[in-house]
């Protein structure tokens, strides 16, 4: 048996297959490569000077306690079977030594496992109570209301790291105003 040659045949064939490796034909006119435009940037960074700016560090999860948080962004996304979809809401810190930290939870409102949406439901239901918004029409609705969120510490299946979960939510503490953090700053893994 004879094996074919791989070679294109013809001129349109032979400028396609140079195409595809990335480099132009000798039939490819020159005009054709003067013509075309630089990629533009993906974005603008305007005057910004990296040695002029402390470099973040690295977040290790917060401990476990209390929070007084807002919630500052809410999307809903498909899930990864692409059989239903969940509610992405992100949780921001606003008080105390871990301002501005984010946690984030899912809400399986849309899925084909019953238990996974009456689960979702009822943690959907503890935000809207307390932030005050009863029958919300959208989740912008609950953006920027203040809530108490309970964190708790849980260890990663894919990873062993150790991350934040978001285990519940309650009404701001209109007494007091600040938030029940845990007593101690050590995270729990780390303390004798």
């Amino acid at each position: 048996m004879r094996r074919r040659n791989s070679w294109p045949r013809t001129a349109m064939a032979s400028r396609r297959a140079c195409l595809c490796r990335g480099r132009p034909s000798s039939r490819q006119s020159a005009t054709t490569t003067r013509n075309r435009k630089e990629p533009e940037p993906m974005a603008h960074l305007g005057n910004f000077d990296a040695s002029q700016v402390e470099p973040t560090t690295t977040f290790d999860p917060i401990p476990a306690g209390k929070y007084l948080a807002m919630i500052t962004a809410s999307e809903m996304k498909p899930n990864k079977a692409g059989t239903g979809s969940y509610l992405e809401l992100v949780f921001t810190i606003v008080e105390g030594e871990y301002k501005g930290r984010q946690l984030w939870a899912r809400l399986n409102l849309d899925n084909p496992n019953e238990l996974a949406v009456k689960i979702a439901r009822a943690e959907l239901s503890a935000i809207c109570r307390a932030v005050g918004v009863l029958t919300p029409r959208d989740s912008v609705e609950l953006h920027n209301l203040p809530l108490v969120v309970k964190v708790a510490c849980k260890k990663r299946k894919d990873t062993d790291e150790i991350g934040n979960v978001v285990k519940g939510f309650e009404k701001r503490d209109a007494a007091t105003g600040r938030p029940q953090q845990a007593q101690s700053s050590t995270p729990p893994w780390r303390r004798p």
